[in-house]
């Protein structure tokens, strides 16, 4: 099985101007280099908004043209969450676009209390799992990395990834739970997330990361905005899983 090219997006995001990001963000994928995904941040076209009713798109709207083209453009899987209706509710939703327009998507499940987002959207109900040369992927967004049972891998996955907009004064969190997340899912872990600061004055560090099964860090992005880009080693992966299998002990439940 190849290796996987994963490239990451870390950079600021305007507010709540889907345009003004799509625009920005187009210059900063015709950049990357040549990449299998390419991933762009948690609510890339808004920032983190609860305005849903006034931003979203729908499933046939710009942003999904966009990352249609995107895709084609660059030959690469874009992946990014925005705001979209669906029959009549809102969700922050991740769109798997792929660059022969096909596509599939997650709904977020854990959506964030404390900035009351569960009151203006409505949560997913069901992981994804998608493939991509060879590799299996499950993508989830920001607050999911919170909750392990949702992360768990029962033998389904290889690579993990999290797209975010992460508040710089919970840095650390986010630091600690993406390598436990690697290390007890026995997976590559992505972490996404934005920096500067959105219109509700809420600083974002960056601390983009790619984490390797072991827990080791393969890519730290620190707090520049820029592209950072990493190529994942599959023989690696399951080598590991071979020398140590801790996955066979794990407790069997369903959600």
């Amino acid at each position: 099985m190849q290796d996987l090219t994963l490239t990451l997006i870390q950079d600021s995001i305007y507010w709540q101007e889907p345009e003004a990001n799509r625009e920005h963000f187009e210059v900063l994928i015709s950049q990357a280099p040549a990449s299998d995904l390419i991933l762009l941040p948690e609510m890339f076209s808004t920032g983190f908004s609860l305005e849903s009713f006034q931003l979203a798109e729908t499933m046939t709207g710009e942003s999904i043209h966009w990352m249609t083209r995107m895709a084609r453009e660059s030959g690469a899987v874009i992946a990014g969450s925005l705001i979209l209706e669906d029959a009549g509710h809102y969700f922050n939703r991740l769109i798997w676009m792929r660059p022969d327009g096909s596509f599939a998507f997650y709904d977020k499940r854990h959506l964030f209390r404390m900035a009351e987002e569960h009151r203006h959207y409505k949560p997913g109900d069901a992981r994804l799992v998608v493939t991509l040369n060879g590799w299996r992927i499950c993508p989830l967004v920001c607050y999911d990395l919170r909750f392990p049972v949702w992360s768990r891998n029962n033998s389904s996955f290889d690579l993990l990834l999290y797209v975010a907009n992460w508040p710089e004064k919970r840095r650390m969190h986010w630091q600690r739970l993406l390598p436990s997340r690697a290390i007890e899912n026995l997976c590559y872990v992505a972490g996404l997330n934005r920096v500067g600061e959105d219109g509700n004055n809420i600083a974002y560090s960056g601390d983009s990361v790619v984490i390797s099964p072991q827990g080791e860090e393969l890519l730290n992005a620190g707090s520049e905005a820029g592209l950072f880009t990493v190529q994942l080693n599959h023989a690696e992966l399951m080598s590991y899983r071979e020398a140590f299998p801790a996955h066979l002990d794990a407790d069997q439940f369903s959600l």
